[in-house]
């Protein structure tokens, strides 16, 4: 199985597509990680990745309407304007934490629908404010549908105020569900450490390593041909204590530092 490091664009791009995708591949990664493009510059985006050699994972989050049929409706939209780019799989922010199990449940057969019909597939990411904001929520739809995850076990140590030691059944189902992996490590009262190599966040650090182990030996011995991994310590109000321009760097190098980490561990088992 080959693990494959993308970088998002989140907060780390501020130049051209070319400056951009240059820096990422020069930094060591296989692709990027990034919503559909601005009006006009489709074209150099798509020019951009194959002249760097890059992946593409396509990234939904932006559909937020309160009204349910609205929401469905924006929802079925982007995601199949970014399937139109053709990327090698789409990480969703689905639904609402405050819709009901059906109405979530509706969204992820559309997108389920979605991908068989074009062939791409749709991961959803474990995030606050989505469906799967919390980890015993997301059992229920783990236990009732097909769906496969995005892990960002982060936001669920936010949200349970713990490392989820309490809640093995459903993390373990959730990790079983993997398909794709967000690599930030988040802690009791926040979804992202100040630094990696702190100690006070070793215990943190331990458990978000663990939880990766699992899914990538798991999906080593089913076979899986790829595991797309994407380093993603965010920019402010998610890095404290940093102002710009010096945050970007911060955010760029904890990232680097991330990837560059996973693919040591790794290395000897893949």
């Amino acid at each position: 199985m080959k693990i494959s490091y993308f970088c998002t664009t989140w907060g780390q791009k501020t130049d051209s597509w070319d400056a951009f995708m240059m820096k990422v591949r020069n930094a060591g990664y296989d692709g990027i990680e990034t919503s559909f493009p601005p009006s006009g510059e489709e074209s150099e985006f798509l020019e951009c990745l194959n002249k760097y050699g890059l992946y593409f994972i396509g990234q939904h989050w932006e559909t937020s309407s309160a009204d349910f049929e609205l929401h469905r409706a924006e929802y079925i939209n982007r995601l199949r304007s970014l399937t139109s780019l053709a990327p090698i799989s789409i990480n969703s922010h689905t639904g609402k934490d405050y819709f009901s199990f059906e109405q979530n449940k509706a969204l992820l057969d559309v997108a389920a629908e979605i991908a068989a019909e074009t062939g791409i597939p749709i991961f959803h990411e474990t995030h606050r404010g989505r469906f799967a904001f919390a980890a015993h929520i997301t059992r229920s739809y783990l236990e009732q549908t097909s769906v496969e995850l995005t892990l960002d076990v982060s936001h669920w140590c936010a949200v349970a105020e713990s490392l989820l030691q309490d809640q093995a059944g459903a993390l373990g189902a959730a990790l079983d569900r993997t398909r794709h992996i967000h690599a930030r490590v988040g802690f009791e009262q926040g979804p992202q450490v100040l630094d990696l190599t702190s100690p006070q966040y070793n215990s943190a650090l331990q458990f978000h390593l663990e939880c990766w182990d699992r899914v990538v030996l798991q999906l080593k011995d089913h076979g899986r041909p790829m595991l797309p991994v994407t380093a993603e310590f965010g920019p402010p109000p998610y890095m404290q204590l940093y102002s710009a321009p010096e945050a970007a760097d911060r955010q760029w190098q904890m990232n680097v530092d991330m990837m560059n980490l996973l693919k040591r561990r790794y290395s000897a088992i893949i």
